[in-house]
């Protein structure tokens, strides 16, 4: 019997969402006895971990299920949805209506398709702040909003998201009641994680072409980084480079490095780019037109 419905590989990724939620069990029972040194660690651990495995794990899960049972996977977005404290089937939708939207500007009403768009609060169709859209973003989102829209999609999607975040809820109800001061000093972390989620999402398309489908987005092809996400189908990546290169070129795609989640470190960004021109637009003050040539 077929386990896996796309690649053997596919059972790496499972194997690392299962020890992510090994890691969070782990967390909760060392807490009473670890160091705070060690706790901190920890903590800020997870914080990564949670946009790694967003991005990584879960996000190939949404998009090719890994089992070819409906039960399994069903089971494994419970997981996930514990792990990551997100109901998974909630951020399936959410992640399908980026993609149709793909980080669109407003339209004439002020509304974006994508409701996590990087456009969306942004002023004068250009992009919002990072600091804003990375540390408000999780703040703003709507979980009745979600609800209807997969209600009005798929039902049995939306009962499957509900009983995720009873599970979810449970969990953590039952958590409180055994530690509560875990809980307490999980909940920073846990913010943290989701705010590195939205940091990657940015720099994900902050200097793309939202008017050009095929540059909607910026690429990154670092090796180490589309192994430890799980990009594309992750065995394939470099196989999609060489076939879009040109494409990419010729539409003027920024392929950034280093990847997504460090794309502010990018010396080619549109504001870095900006700031080393600053200089050389300074001279043509009212007080230089007034100095003698030589």
């Amino acid at each position: 019997m077929k386990i896996l419905t796309y690649s053997k590989w596919d059972a790496v990724a499972v194997l690392c969402g299962v020890l992510h939620f090994a890691y969070v069990v782990t967390f909760f029972f060392v807490f009473p006895h670890a160091p705070w040194w060690l706790l901190i660690c920890m903590g800020l651990i997870y914080s990564v971990s949670v946009s790694w495995n967003i991005n990584g794990v879960s996000h190939n899960h949404i998009h090719n299920p890994f089992f070819s049972s409906r039960i399994l996977n069903r089971l494994f977005s419970i997981m996930e949805s514990v792990t990551l404290g997100i109901s998974q089937t909630f951020y399936k939708h959410v992640h399908h209506r980026h993609h149709m939207g793909n980080s669109d500007r407003p339209d004439e009403s002020g509304h974006c398709h994508d409701w996590i768009s990087i456009y969306r609060h942004g002023h004068d169709g250009e992009a919002e702040n990072p600091w804003s859209y990375i540390f408000l973003s999780y703040l703003r989102e709507d979980p009745k909003a979600i609800y209807a829209e997969i209600k009005r999609k798929n039902r049995v999607d939306a009962r499957w998201g509900i009983i995720e975040i009873v599970v979810l809820g449970a969990t953590i109800a039952i958590g409180f009641y055994l530690n509560w001061k875990f809980w307490l000093f999980f909940l920073p972390f846990y913010y943290l994680g989701h705010c590195c989620t939205y940091l990657n999402g940015y720099f994900l398309h902050y200097g793309g072409n939202p008017d050009k489908p095929i540059a909607w987005g910026v690429s990154s092809y670092n090796k180490l980084y589309n192994l430890l996400w799980f990009k594309l189908h992750w065995t394939k990546m470099k196989r999609l480079h060489r076939e879009i290169a040109e494409a990419q070129r010729r539409e003027g795609v920024r392929v950034i490095e280093p990847p997504h989640a460090l794309g502010f470190m990018d010396p080619n960004l549109p504001w870095k780019h900006t700031a080393r021109q600053a200089p050389a637009e300074k001279t043509s003050t009212a007080s230089d037109l007034t100095q003698p040539r030589v």
